[in-house]
């Protein structure tokens, strides 16, 4: 496991794009920024769900899991920037917000992913 707060943050962001790939999703965008917001990872399912994703990686769950770290002020940014992409792309189909937290466990990192995890 990486050491630096960067390094672990990097690899729970690319552990969770192998994640989302793997599972279906196709690539939009990651590290999206607009204005104060950055998106870690936009993915899209089929052709008519645009998902916009915050991964968050902790080394231990001592202090919390990792998805109790999605702040109100962070969701709000969220809102704003899928607002903006949404525009961008002329995007007509369905959004929707999700978290994947990640923690360390025998094979690695283990993920979980949050569905719908705000509004």
């Amino acid at each position: 496991m990486p050491t630096t707060a960067h390094a672990i943050g990097q690899a729970g962001e690319d552990a969770a794009l192998d994640y989302l790939l793997a599972s279906g999703y196709e690539l939009v965008h990651r590290n999206y920024r607009y204005r104060r917001a950055e998106v870690d990872l936009i993915v899209r399912l089929g052709q008519e769900l645009l998902v916009f994703v915050e991964v968050k990686t902790r080394t231990t769950v001592r202090f919390g899991y990792p998805e109790e770290f999605v702040t109100s002020r962070k969701q709000e940014l969220f809102r704003r920037a899928a607002e903006q992409v949404q525009e961008e792309l002329a995007w007509a189909g369905d959004i929707r917000f999700d978290i994947l937290a990640l923690t360390p466990d025998s094979s690695g990192l283990r993920v979980e992913h949050f569905q719908d995890a705000f509004f």
